[in-house]
């Protein structure tokens, strides 16, 4: 299918979408990627190849940092610590956990590529996480919890990945080396969030010299800083989701929008407003795009017995197992923080 086509198409599914999810009771995303699944199910229906760094580029950098900018800054700060122990701490706990179950339930999966899919699917989703958690529903402070930890912990993850396809290519694993990447990764993608920033209000403060200016191009400058934050990441070889994270952070904290005029700022607003729905729907339709093909791939030793009930079942025990890691952890640093404080107290 043309290129141009193909966008209308899913252009048309997402704005039908948000019609659609008033006459179903299903969460937004889910009726999105049922919706792509749909489309791609018949043998000519819509089939796509996606270039991963293409779809990372284009759609992980604006929706990330849209999130930051929305996030409450000053709550995330104050639970940095169970933020970060879930951003770090329960990726690396639950890509262990995860890639040693999935290398015993499927024998056949090499054991460093089932840490790889491990930190593939350890990281929380901040675009899901923001588009399926119903806000009224889940508590303040455990939503900013789960807003904090899926806008962190996609650094660790993808460092964990990098290093269980360097192992699987290599045969070797350096846990020095691998604790140094991720803090070269961490340190300068946020080095690298900083200088876009740096770089959107040298711009900004330049066209406000300029005079005359039309809104329009200061508008501009801001849908640009994510995309060139992201880039300089990775160009560096660090962490671009990171860096689109900590530019969409200090965009608000750090008096960027003082530059933008009256205008510009309400056009900014509704225009990252509009571009968040189009880019949230398009991820979700594109996503379910790929199921059937995933389906009908799936390995022999998958489908021996069943073709379907077999993958479904391992997928299930899979999902179930990531949600069990995830509640031991908590569970486990629940009672850690217990005795820490009663040890404290007695201590005193």
């Amino acid at each position: 299918m043309h290129v141009a086509v193909f966008i209308l198409v899913v252009l048309v599914f997402v704005a039908l979408s948000g019609a659609l999810v008033r006459l179903v009771r299903l969460p937004l995303p889910v009726l999105q990627i049922a919706i792509g699944a749909a489309l791609a199910w018949p043998a000519r229906g819509l089939h796509v190849e996606i270039d991963p760094e293409l779809f990372l580029l284009v759609f992980i950098p604006p929706l990330l940092f849209g999130d930051a900018v929305a996030a409450p800054k000053r709550e995330l700060l104050a639970l940095r610590g169970p933020i970060l122990d879930l951003a770090v701490g329960l990726v690396f706990f639950t890509i262990v956990g995860f890639g040693y179950a999935l290398h015993w339930l499927v024998p056949s999966i090499p054991l460093v590529v089932a840490f790889a899919l491990a930190a593939v699917l350890s990281p929380t989703d901040a675009v899901a996480v923001s588009s399926i958690v119903d806000r009224n529903v889940v508590p303040a402070r455990l939503m900013h919890i789960l807003e904090g930890e899926s806008l962190l912990n996609d650094a660790s993850g993808l460092v964990m990945f990098r290093f269980a396809v360097a192992a699987a290519l290599t045969g070797s694993f350096s846990l020095a080396a691998a604790s140094l990447t991720f803090l070269y990764a961490v340190g300068a993608g946020i080095l690298a969030g900083v200088a876009a920033l740096i770089v959107a209000a040298k711009t900004l403060q330049l066209l406000n010299r300029i005079g005359g200016v039309p809104s329009e191009a200061q508008v501009l400058v801001m849908i640009l800083m994510p995309f060139i934050a992201y880039l300089i990441a990775e160009h560096a070889e660090a962490s671009g989701i990171l860096a689109a994270v900590t530019a969409g952070l200090l965009t608000g904290g750090s008096g960027l929008f003082r530059y933008l005029g009256v205008s510009a700022r309400m056009q900014a607003m509704s225009l990252w407003t509009t571009l968040s729905f189009i880019f949230n729907g398009a991820l979700f339709i594109l996503l379910g795009l790929q199921l059937p093909d995933i389906v009908r791939n799936v390995p022999p030793e998958l489908s021996s017995r069943h073709w379907l009930i077999e993958p479904v079942a391992t997928v299930l025990i899979l999902t179930l197992c990531l949600i069990g890691l995830r509640f031991l952890w908590i569970w486990v640093g629940d009672i850690a923080q217990r005795v820490a404080a009663r040890f404290g107290k007695h201590k005193a």
